[in-house]
């Protein structure tokens, strides 16, 4: 059972009943991220996400961690290049208490400067790391390659000079602009009571938003395409190549991801074949597609020995060419549906999972998600739609 109601303000709310369970999974979705920055904001989204949970006038960062630990839950968040997810994870009996602490922490968060300034030497030693993990620094620069240094090409950690200047009047500006009431969604999956939900929901997050209409988002552009290359003393080369896909609310998309899975989705791919099994060129090599708001894209990587790197991406490209001229079998299709199918199937058993998928089709879609349709259009797929989506 699926409810959706949309608030007077125009905070949305849906709720996915899942019978038989025992967890529940509660988030607020804030429709903005990475690409939704300036160049001087970048980093601040993933900043808040992270100053958020530093206390409140009701309980100190510590007591919030405690809380959520005396009763057996789990709280995180995450920042992506076009939203940023608060959420939860519970038994039924306790997600109550968790949507108060979620609300608590989002509209009381105090934001002080002496938390904020240790929370930036959290951050920094996080870009370090970013920094000290290549293939994290790869798609960073891949991204930069093929959007430039704005929108969908800036990193979600942001420049460590940037989180160095970072004040509680920026944090503050920046929530007016788009922690507000029509750019968030809340969204709960688990065997709930869907009408207590909803008054609860209403009394903890509806009635407390001060600002109701968000600004503009921005829309980031294609450049002209460019390599971008990194020397760091490290004992491999990490390669990546990026193309164009479809955006989210095209469903050709769903037929790029069939493609993906036979390119370099798993063991019995093809550029795992190719370039691991048959040449012994890499441990690592795959590829997925990243769908946003208004792009997508086909990323592929590898890790290499140097004096092979150019020997793999020879062998890489070929692969793409062979993909694209030849398109893909019968039975690379049906496979590749079956791993589809099985992981939307899966996901059903995941509260978080259904969660996250209820919050980003209204978000993208601005409609529910539904399994049903969903799995009937996996079904109807035809081999003929992959190959044409390839081309």
């Amino acid at each position: 059972m699926k409810f959706y109601k949309k608030f007077d303000n125009g905070l949305r709310l849906v709720i996915e009943k899942m019978e038989g369970l025992y967890s529940v999974s509660a988030g607020v979705m804030v429709k903005t991220g990475s690409a939704n920055e300036s160049a001087e904001e970048n980093g601040i989204s993933h900043f808040i996400e992270h100053v958020t949970f530093k206390g409140t006038p009701n309980r100190s960062a510590y007591e919030i961690s405690d809380y959520i630990d005396r009763i057996g839950a789990q709280i995180n968040a995450y920042t992506a290049k076009e939203m940023t997810c608060y959420y939860t994870k519970s038994t039924y009996e306790h997600y109550e208490e968790c949507l108060e602490v979620l609300s608590d922490i989002f509209f009381n968060s105090l934001f002080s400067e002496e938390e904020m300034e240790k929370e930036k030497g959290v951050i920094l030693e996080e870009i370090n790391m970013s920094e000290d993990t290549p293939d994290d620094l790869l798609f960073d620069l891949l991204a930069q390659s093929y959007f430039g240094n704005c929108g969908l090409g800036q990193t979600i950690l942001g420049p460590a000079k940037n989180v160095k200047k970072f004040t509680r009047k920026e944090v503050k500006k920046y929530l007016e602009k788009y922690y507000t009431a029509d750019n968030v969604i809340i969204s709960i999956a688990g065997n709930v009571n869907v009408e207590k939900t909803a008054e609860l929901v209403e009394k903890l997050f509806a009635s407390k938003f001060v600002n109701k209409k968000s600004k503009p988002q921005v829309v980031s552009k294609i450049i002209e395409p460019k390599h971008i290359y990194k020397y760091k003393p490290i004992e491999q080369s990490h390669v990546g190549i990026c193309m164009p896909a479809f955006s989210v609310d095209d469903e050709r998309g769903e037929y790029l991801t069939v493609a993906g899975i036979v390119l370099g989705g798993g063991m019995s791919s093809r550029l795992f074949q190719s370039i691991r099994e048959q040449s012994g060129l890499a441990y690592s090599v795959y590829a997925y597609n990243s769908t946003y708001k208004d792009h997508g894209i086909t990323e592929i990587y590898a890790g290499v020995n140097p004096e092979n790197r150019d020997l793999a991406l020879e062998k890489i490209i070929e692969e793409i060419k062979k993909i694209k001229k030849e398109g893909i079998t019968e039975q690379e299709f049906s496979r590749a549906i079956e791993q589809v199918k099985s992981s939307l199937i899966l996901g059903r058993e995941s509260t978080y999972t259904q969660m996250i998928l209820s919050a980003k089709y209204l978000f993208y879609l601005d409609k529910q998600f539904d399994y049903e349709e969903r799995l009937q259009k996996i079904k109807n797929m035809t081999l003929s739609d992959v190959n044409e989506a390839i081309r």
